[in-house]
Parts: C-alpha cells; sequence; structure tokens
C-alpha cells in the first residue's frame, strides 16, 4: 500500500541518505521502498531498503542541501502532492524544494545488483562495529581488517604496517580459510556509517555486497608506474587492484543495461 500524503522520513532514512550524499550529490528517487546510487564515475554502487514506501519517481540534485533543509524542522512533514516540487512543512513553516530532471542525475541500472558466491560472509552488530571504531580512537588506529585466521573470522582494527601496534578485535564468523581483508579508517567515515545501518556484510573479492568498489588483501603491492597510483579512499586499493576493478565493473555495467 502507498504511503498517505503528508510522510516523514525516518531517522535511519535519513542516515542513509547522508551516506549516500558521499557517494553520489545527486539521487533519483524510485516509486517503492528501495533507494539506490551510483558514484559519478560509476565504480561504487550502493543500495538500501527503508520503511517508507514512496508514491512516485523524483529527482534531487543537491541532496545535502535538501537534508539541510530538513533539519530547518523539528519534525518535518513532506507533501509530494505536485509533480514539480515537495512541500516541507511543520506547524507554520513552509518550503518549496523543486525536483531536478532526471537526465541531470547519474544514475544505477535498472536491472539488480547480482554478484558472484561471496569468497567470506559474516555478520556484524552495529554495537560491535561502534566497539571497533571506539578502539579505533582511542589507540589511533588507522585501518579495520576483516581476518581468517585459526578457524575464525575476527574484524580488527590496527596499524597494519606495524607489527608492534596496539589492536583491538572482535570475533564475528567461522571460516576454513585464511584472508585478511584491510580498510582504511582515516578517511572512511562515511562508509562505516553506512555499513552500520545495513547490518549484514558479505565479502566478495573484499567487496560489501550492496556496495561495488575496488578493495584487496595484504598481498605485496609492486611500485605503481607513471601515470598510476594507489586509491586511499574511501577503501584502499593499490593502483593494480584499482585498474582491475574498474574494469570489472565497466563489464558488469555494460551487461547490466543490455
Amino acid at each position: 500500500m502507498k504511503i498517505r500524503n503528508p510522510m516523514k522520513l525516518s531517522d535511519k532514512t535519513i542516515s542513509v541518505l547522508k551516506n549516500f550524499s558521499s557517494i553520489n550529490q545527486s539521487i533519483l528517487f524510485k516509486e517503492g521502498s528501495k533507494l539506490r546510487t551510483i558514484s559519478v564515475m560509476k565504480n561504487i554502487l550502493a543500495e538500501a531498503t527503508v520503511t517508507e514506501d514512496f508514491s512516485k519517481d523524483f529527482g534531487i540534485y543537491d541532496l545535502n542541501q535538501f537534508l539541510n533543509g530538513l533539519s530547518l524542522h523539528s519534525s518535518p512533514e513532506l507533501d509530494f502532492a505536485n509533480d514539480g516540487y515537495v512541500v516541507i512543512r511543520e506547524g507554520k513553516s513552509r518550503s518549496k524544494y523543486f525536483f531536478a530532471d532526471p537526465n541531470v542525475i547519474v544514475t544505477p541500472p535498472e536491472k539488480a545488483i547480482n554478484l558472484p558466491t561471496e569468497d567470506v560472509c559474516f555478520e556484524v552488530s552495529t554495537e560491535q562495529l561502534d566497539k571497533l571504531l571506539k578502539a579505533a580512537a582511542v589507540y589511533q588506529l588507522p585501518d579495520i581488517s576483516a581476518v581468517g585466521e585459526n578457524s575464525v573470522v575476527k574484524l580488527v582494527v590496527r596499524d597494519k604496517k606495524n607489527e608492534t601496534s596496539n589492536d583491538f578485535s572482535v570475533v564475528v564468523g567461522e571460516t576454513n580459510k585464511e584472508f585478511s581483508f584491510n580498510l582504511k579508517l582515516r578517511i572512511s567515515k562515511s562508509f562505516l556509517e553506512l555499513m552500520r545501518l545495513l547490518y549484514r556484510k558479505n565479502f566478495y573479492l573484499g567487496l560489501p555486497v550492496r556496495i561495488m568498489t575496488s578493495l584487496t588483501t595484504s598481498h605485496l603491492n609492486p611500485t605503481p608506474p607513471l601515470g598510476k597510483k594507489d586509491y586511499q579512499g574511501p577503501l584502499y586499493a593499490p593502483w593494480w587492484k584499482v585498474e582491475e576493478g574498474k574494469k570489472q565493473f565497466r563489464e558488469w555495467l555494460k551487461k547490466q543495461q543490455q
């Protein structure tokens, strides 16, 4: 059943949208309860299912501006009765926010994301992730890693370049493999906040499911050739993995658009 006008956005949905704005400043809302976005470079794609059920498609060009407009109210209601804009209201206050032309927004392909079987699968609660982030702040640690060893999967905050650094770990699953997937914490807070909202984390070659981007295991990284460089955030990846990931993602995206 479709929503009744006016509607309110939950705190969780607003948090998801804030994180989506770090991937792409624009977004095309589609009829239904699924939010999807893709970076302008088309190398990061994310989606989330929310409690709200939108009654029609509409585009927002500057998502941060739209969210900041909502923050002008304590508990705003959104009225989508008009085809060209949304009315944001609370008490005697009113804001009129115009929709963007969908043609100026970089949007994901219509087809759903179908990733291959995951190499590593585990669950992590928001409480566990909060503890890891707190420990990283206390010990001033730059990395968070998903490590498989001694038959368990654990998330570890550490300095992976310093063998004598402090660390903090949480066991999140079991495995019969050995691996290490590494994320840079230094500039990935928005990405990790988004992870907190998705609850279940599935990794395929280091890629969290529903978020397509480049990551690497802890193999040796050769010196980048001229014109190439490592990608430092929001997820660290060496230059060769960046190029490989871009190629694979372009091929996947081309197939989805056929």
